[in-house]
C-alpha cells in the first residue's frame, strides 16, 4: 500500500504534469530565459514548482523545500527535492518526453520517490524500503550481467562542458561492448527507465540533485544500484552519476576508469 507522503506527491505531480500539458501549444508565447549558457527556464517550469511547493506544504509544513528554480526553503531533516519539469529543452521543442520529480530525503537520503510523464500518463513511485512500482504494478532493473550488450543512456553536459571530452571518450568505451547509447534530454525519466528495465544502465556527469533523487530512490527500490563514477555508492554531490543493475553498474564503472579526469574521479 502506498506511503501517506507518496499519495501527497502523486497528486502534486499529477497537477503540475495537467499544467504542463495544458501549456504545450503556447510554446511560442511563453516566458523563457537563459539561466546560463544553454540552461533554460520557461514560465511553466517555474508556475509547475510553485503548485508542487504548495501541495506540499499543505500536508507537511514543518518540512524543508529544494526546488530547482525557487532554490532553498525551510530547514528539516525531511527536505522535499522538486524539479518541476525535467526536459525543460524537450518542452521548448515540441519534443515529447519530459517529467515532474519529486522526491523526499530524510538527511542525504531519498526515500520517497515520484516521476510522473503526464504524455504517457506513466507513474514511478518508490518509497525506501517498499520497492518500486509503474502505474501501481511491481517492477525490476533489468537481469543483464554486464555492460555487453546493454543499452545505456546519457546526457552530455550542456552546464559543465569541461567534461565534454570525457563523456565523448566514456561513450567511445562503453560502446566498445554495450549496444547502444540513447541520449533522451531527461535524465529523471532515463533513471525511471532503468528502473523498469527499458534501459540497463545509465551515466552522466554534471547533475542537479533535483535531477536524480527521485529517480535513483527508483533503482535502489527496483534492485538497482547508483554511484558516483569511482563506484562510491550514494547520491554524489558531484553529480557524477552511475546507474543500472548491479553487475551494470559495476561494469560501467570499471569501463570508464580508464578515462575519467581526476575532478570526475574526485566525486
Amino acid at each position: 500500500m502506498p506511503r501517506p507522503a507518496i499519495n501527497v506527491a502523486v497528486r502534486a505531480a499529477r497537477a503540475a504534469g495537467n499544467l504542463i500539458v495544458r501549456n504545450m501549444n503556447r510554446v511560442e508565447g511563453l516566458a523563457v530565459l537563459e539561466k546560463e549558457r544553454m540552461d533554460f527556464v520557461s514560465e511553466v517550469d517555474r508556475m509547475a514548482e510553485q503548485l508542487i511547493i504548495r501541495d506540499l506544504k499543505r500536508a507537511y509544513p514543518g518540512h524543508a523545500f529544494i526546488g530547482e528554480e525557487t532554490g532553498h526553503s525551510g530547514k528539516s531533516r525531511q527536505t522535499w527535492v522538486i524539479d518541476p519539469l525535467d526536459g525543460t529543452h524537450n518542452f521548448l521543442r515540441g519534443f515529447p518526453h519530459f517529467c515532474v520529480s519529486i522526491a523526499m530525503l530524510e538527511g542525504n537520503e531519498p526515500v520517497y520517490g515520484v516521476i510522473y510523464d503526464p504524455l504517457r500518463d506513466e507513474t514511478f513511485t518508490a518509497s525506501k524500503g517498499d520497492g518500486a512500482f509503474l502505474n501501481e504494478r511491481r517492477i525490476r532493473v533489468s537481469p543483464r550481467d554486464g555492460v555487453a550488450g546493454a543499452v545505456l543512456a546519457t546526457g552530455f553536459p550542456y552546464r559543465q562542458r569541461r567534461h565534454l571530452a570525457a563523456q565523448i571518450d566514456m561513450t567511445r568505451t562503453l560502446l566498445a561492448s554495450a549496444e547502444d547509447v540513447r541520449r533522451t534530454g531527461s535524465a529523471a525519466l532515463d533513471l525511471a527507465y532503468v528502473a523498469c528495465g527499458r534501459i540497463d544502465g545509465y551515466y552522466e556527469t554534471g547533475l542537479k540533485l533535483w535531477d536524480m533523487a527521485a529517480g535513483c530512490l527508483l533503482v535502489r527500490e527496483a534492485g538497482g544500484r547508483y554511484c558516483d563514477m569511482a563506484g562510491r555508492e550514494g547520491l554524489p554531490e558531484s553529480g557524477n552519476l552511475v546507474a543500472g543493475g548491479h553487475k551494470v553498474a559495476f561494469g560501467i564503472v570499471e569501463a570508464i576508469q580508464p578515462v575519467l579526469t581526476p575532478e570526475l574521479l574526485a566525486g
